[in-house]
């Protein structure tokens, strides 16, 4: 069958593409920027199209031909998210509908009845519904707290269970839960295409476990090696000021964190287990499901994170290497050196650089930035990166997203903390007359109004320590490697 993937850049469409390419499908990705995809292994192997699920015209070419449309759209960012939510499935579905598609597959979320659900999971309600009324034979599958490696739930979980010996925790996480393994979501995700095709109907799918979320971490610790976690319990604590104290404990942004928490609120426990009776199977336990994310974790072999959908409205601005953009003054930090170490050496750490390594230079600095951007509500520092090693366009590493890679000799970064402008970072590697090979580092600072200004003249002082080490220290760990 012919499968269109929305959200193939994300977290579950980017595990579901290559599941649907080993069952014998063909696949078609539906993606804003065709260029995110350039670096994964499968991308030879589907059809790329460009488009956008808020861009109605752009979506009647993706159906064309089209057995199975996979839904993974769903917005967490902005104060509209729930009207943006609503025009994309709109659009989906009529598309859909015109096109003749056989099926919609769509994740939602696992949700009680007869309560006043959080506005994000009501909005993921809402678009199921849109779905199962378009006239196209859809099927939701209603997912609670998803646990797998690069997960925004499973790392919340990790970080605050590894972080948080003696934990202060709400009355929520007394909550009842049913969380899912990710591989039983894809294999249900996958095995969806094969269902009867008149089938229209939402499916409760879960583990076989059902816990509370304090039970998950202390599941957590005991997988982890942990000592046994002690807790206070404060009443008081609400969603919102939970949402605050992951953002500080944890990787996970307050803008993902507090939909997540909201969630939590909720007992969310399946009420049916039909989907077994149809697509039957073993189903992962937590705990199991636990030690594979581990386990991917410690290998550096994580396929998707949730990190990787990239901030709505980023991907249009104007490039540092465009010299026709619009928007008047650009403040640069140059600098060049020498290294005696061999290109690929250099490239070696360069290409590393961020995550566990960090960013060679007055760590103190970093980490305060960080700090400062987390509580104003940006990403932080912490969100670190997919893989030790290899980094992909489209990625995204701390608080960069990787703009361009061209392997072994430019890395370009775009910023996305909070910031009164638009900035860059670019590291670039070249072959050196006479051996070894010389290093260029390039910032640059495109500022917004006289906020913009006024903040590059502030921190610019500290560039000679935070961008000269990062020069020094770089060309100095390739030399080790060389050694």
């Amino acid at each position: 069958m012919r499968c269109l993937v929305t959200g193939a850049t994300g977290y579950l469409g980017g595990r579901l593409v290559p599941r649907l390419l080993a069952e014998g499908h063909d696949v078609r990705c539906l993606v804003r920027d065709p260029g995110k995809l350039r670096d994964v292994p499968w991308v030879d192997q589907v059809e790329v199209v460009r488009g956008d699920v808020l861009d109605a015209p752009t979506l009647g070419p993706a159906m064309a031909d089209v057995d199975v449309v996979h839904y993974l759209v769903h917005s967490l960012n902005g104060s509209d998210f729930a009207d943006a939510d609503r025009r994309a499935a709109r659009n989906t579905a009529e598309a859909a509908e015109r096109a003749g598609v056989g099926r919609i597959v769509y994740v939602g979320g696992l949700h009680p009845t007869g309560v006043e659900l959080s506005p994000h999971l009501a909005s993921r309600t809402e678009v199921g519904r849109t779905f199962l009324d378009s006239g196209v034979p859809t099927v939701v599958l209603q997912a609670a707290v998803i646990i797998g490696s690069g997960s925004a739930s499973f790392e919340m979980l990790r970080y605050l269970t590894e972080r948080l010996p003696v934990m202060v925790t709400p009355k929520w996480v007394h909550n009842r839960i049913q969380p899912i393994a990710v591989r039983d979501v894809l294999r249900y995700l996958v095995d969806a295409v094969d269902l009867p095709a008149d089938l229209n109907r939402t499916f409760d799918i879960g583990g076989p476990d059902v816990l509370t979320y304090l039970d998950m971490m202390m599941g957590y610790a005991r997988v982890a090696g942990l000592p046994k976690r002690r807790v206070l319990p404060v009443p008081f604590l609400t969603p919102r000021l939970s949402s605050h104290w992951v953002n500080v404990v944890t990787p996970v942004p307050r803008s993902i964190a507090a939909p997540l928490i909201e969630s939590l609120v909720h007992e969310v426990v399946c009420r049916e287990h039909d989907i077994l009776d149809l697509l039957p199977g073993e189903t992962t336990g937590y705990t199991r499901a636990v030690e594979l994310a581990l386990a991917k974790v410690k290998d550096g072999d994580v396929e998707t994170r949730w990190s990787g959908a990239s901030t709505p409205g980023v991907a249009a601005e104007p490039l540092p290497s465009d010299p026709d953009w619009s928007g008047g003054s650009i403040y640069t930090d140059d600098r060049e050196v020498r290294a005696e170490a061999s290109p690929e050496r250099l490239w070696e750490v360069v290409e590393g650089i961020g995550g566990e390594s960090g960013w060679y230079s007055f760590p103190l600095a970093w980490a305060v930035r960080g700090w400062l951007d987390r509580a104003v509500g940006g990403v932080g520092l912490r969100r670190g990166r997919r893989d030790p090693r290899r980094l992909n366009v489209g990625e995204a590493l701390d608080w960069w997203r990787v703009e361009e890679i061209e392997r072994g000799s430019l890395l370009r970064l775009r910023a996305e903390m909070k910031v009164p402008g638009l900035a860059w970072l670019e590291l670039r590697v070249a072959p050196s007359a006479g051996g070894g090979s010389t290093y260029r580092q390039r910032a640059v600072f495109a500022p917004k109004g006289l906020a913009g200004h006024v903040y590059w003249w502030l921190v610019w002082p500290f560039h000679g320590v935070v961008f000269g080490g990062m020069v020094r220290n770089i060309t100095r760990a390739a030399l080790v490697k060389k050694g």
